[in-house]
């Protein structure tokens, strides 16, 4: 093997070496990126035990309370754990699996004091994280295709138009509440 071959032998090893080095620091910020993803999905759905029980929940039970802001700060968590999914190359279908756990946590949420006792039980963020694990690949894929950043608008699009619908209907519903028990004109209909 003459000398100018063993350079360029070497200039390749050390490039392999370099690209090995890169994907490893990608991997290591991805697996960052995945446990602050973890801590996020645990203080939304897991944080806090009921004493004597196995039952947790977490804070989106909590801010779920408050009718329709509640409703509005989780479902954006529960948009950005898409999102994150999306980013990381989870397929179509694992995407429309998730959009539908969201769905169901806003369809049964938006029904009040029923709709926050679903939520200690309907955890949506654990698992959309579960199914973003069970994904093969954990790391950032950012080559998408138009389609598949298509297919997340549509997801995004028909879960933030329920969340508008169920955020109109519990309005009407509390306003109707209101003035079935506080009459504006002072007469209760109801007795």
């Amino acid at each position: 093997m003459t000398s100018h071959q063993s350079s360029e032998r070497n200039l390749i090893e050390a490039e392999l070496i370099e690209r090995r080095a890169s994907d490893l620091r990608a991997d290591s910020e991805s697996a960052k990126d995945l446990a602050r993803l973890g801590l996020l999905v645990r203080l939304m759905d897991n944080a806090f035990a009921i004493p004597g029980t196995k039952l947790r929940f977490g804070m989106d039970s909590i801010i779920g309370l408050f009718p329709g802001i509640g409703d509005l700060s989780t479902s954006a968590i529960s948009l950005y754990i898409l999102k994150e999914s999306h980013r990381r190359g989870v397929s179509r279908s694992t995407m429309a699996r998730m959009g539908f756990n969201i769905f169901v946590d806003w369809l049964i949420g938006s029904i009040p004091i029923v709709g926050d006792a679903f939520d200690v039980y309907w955890k949506s963020n654990h698992r959309n994280m579960q199914l973003l694990l069970q994904h093969k690949s954990p790391a950032i894929r950012p080559r998408r295709t138009v389609g598949d950043w298509a297919f997340l608008l549509a997801i995004m699009g028909a879960l933030i138009a329920l969340l508008v619908g169920s955020l109109t209907i519990s309005y009407f519903a509390l306003s109707s509440l209101s003035h079935w028990m506080w009459p504006p004109n002072g007469i209760h209909v109801g007795r």
